[in-house]
């Protein structure tokens, strides 16, 4: 018999006679084969994403505009592959980054490469590959580039400002505050596209507010801003659309966030404008899960359960970096009853929690556990702390599943010694 997954589960999942299918996949038969931990994402979800954004622009906009992926969310190859396939262009925010973008398969004009400290290396490269816009962040940015640019060659670039607008969200993913440090005081940003150098050629200006943004208050006032710096043609509104990692979130759907974004760029900026929205997280999180296997369980006095797996924080650091707050279940037991539990990683941290309030039916050494809402900044973040090797991504789609990235081995370890 099967059965819906809880709202933060890939759409692309169900439960048959309480096992966990990931697009058509069976969880634990996943566990099998791929080893733990994994990364499992469902491709159908990462195309309804991409879909769903491009559509409530269009739905909301009548002007030109485009959906660009925020590829620090999930640099996979594969993902940004499915991406592009889908019509959207890529965020770069470093060389590598630029080179997954190119080697997916971007068309370059639609790369937009990012930075607030960008290289002479990473610029020229984004010279060399024809990258359509480079998104200024300093004064430094202007005089690299006339460095690197040929003789009588311009740069379409859009100028990022720091706008000054907070936003409710963990401080360490705020990026539009007045001391951020991205982008241009407004004056300054403005002095430069009013009065710019030959080698660049100012399409607009851009500004990001952060990460995990329910409330799109205060995308009006950085809008508002915006709207201060004289007309332009091209404006990225940035992204930070949030997903609900548990069940208890109520982020807006992405339909409403992007027509409230955009209502307030029509109503201050006016119409027939080029508006650029950069999902990242929105469009890869609930898309993946990650699997771990139970290694051992202990019971604390007073009856408290540390439930610990072959993972932790350098799969997933979130939890420790932002106090992020996650679920789990037991994939062969899928909405059972259980008691509370607290879910532990094997890497020599006393801060090495993944979960620290769940509930579990009893688990042993053995049963596979999953996390949801993993397909954001988990391979983006992954480390080999202790030692241990990076998991794979796999993708899951119409019951077959496949490797996309391949599971580091101790070898790897040691590739680079000399």
């Amino acid at each position: 018999m099967a059965a819906t997954t809880r709202a933060v589960y890939p759409e692309a999942s169900s439960v048959q006679d309480g096992r966990l299918l990931l697009g058509g996949c069976d969880a634990v038969e996943l566990a099998a084969e791929f080893g733990t931990p994994a990364y499992v994402m469902a491709e159908d979800d990462l195309r309804a994403r991409a879909r769903e954004f491009r559509a409530a622009l269009a739905a909301n906009h009548d002007g030109p505009g485009e959906v660009i992926f925020a590829s620090k969310a999930c640099p996979v190859t594969a993902v940004l592959r499915v991406f592009a396939e889908e019509g959207l262009g890529c965020d770069a925010a470093s060389g590598g980054e630029l080179h997954l973008a190119l080697k997916a398969g971007f068309d370059p004009a639609r790369v937009y490469l990012h930075g607030n400290a960008k290289s002479e290396a990473e610029l020229a490269a984004a010279v060399i590959a024809r990258v359509g816009t480079i998104v200024i962040d300093n004064r430094e940015d202007v005089a690299k580039l006339a460095r690197v640019l040929p003789a009588g060659a311009r740069q379409r670039v859009l100028v990022r400002i720091r706008p000054g607008v907070d936003a409710d969200t963990h401080a360490a993913i705020l990026t539009g505050h007045a001391e951020s440090k991205f982008g241009l005081d407004p004056r300054e940003a403005r002095a430069l596209a009013d009065d710019p150098p030959a080698h660049l050629d100012v399409a607009g200006f851009h500004f990001h507010l952060g990460s995990q943004l329910n409330d799109p208050t205060p995308y009006r006032a950085a809008v508002g801003v915006l709207a201060g710096l004289g007309e332009r043609q091209v404006y990225s509104l940035g992204g930070g659309y949030a997903v609900a990692y548990t069940a208890d979130d109520r982020p807006p759907a992405a339909a409403e966030s992007v027509a409230a974004v955009v209502e307030a760029a029509h109503d201050l900026l006016g119409p027939g404008r080029h508006l650029v929205i950069e999902p990242g997280r929105a469009l890869v999180a609930n898309a993946g899960v990650t699997l771990y296997t139970v290694e051992s369980v202990k019971r604390l006095p007073g009856g408290a359960r540390l439930v610990a797996v072959d993972g932790g924080m350098s799969d997933n650091p979130r939890p420790m970096l932002y106090q992020a707050a996650y679920e789990a279940s037991v994939a062969d037991r899928f909405g059972a009853e259980g008691e509370p539990a607290t879910v532990v990683g094997k890497h020599c941290e006393s801060g090495d929690v993944l979960i620290r309030r769940t509930r579990l039916p009893e688990v042993e050494p053995g049963d596979v556990l999953v996390t949801p809402v993993t397909g954001a900044y988990g391979h983006a973040m992954a480390s080999n702390y202790n030692g241990v090797p990076r998991p794979p991504v796999v993708f899951c789609a119409d019951g077959e599943a496949r490797a996309v990235v391949r599971r580091e081995t101790y070898e790897d370890l040691g590739a680079r010694d000399l």
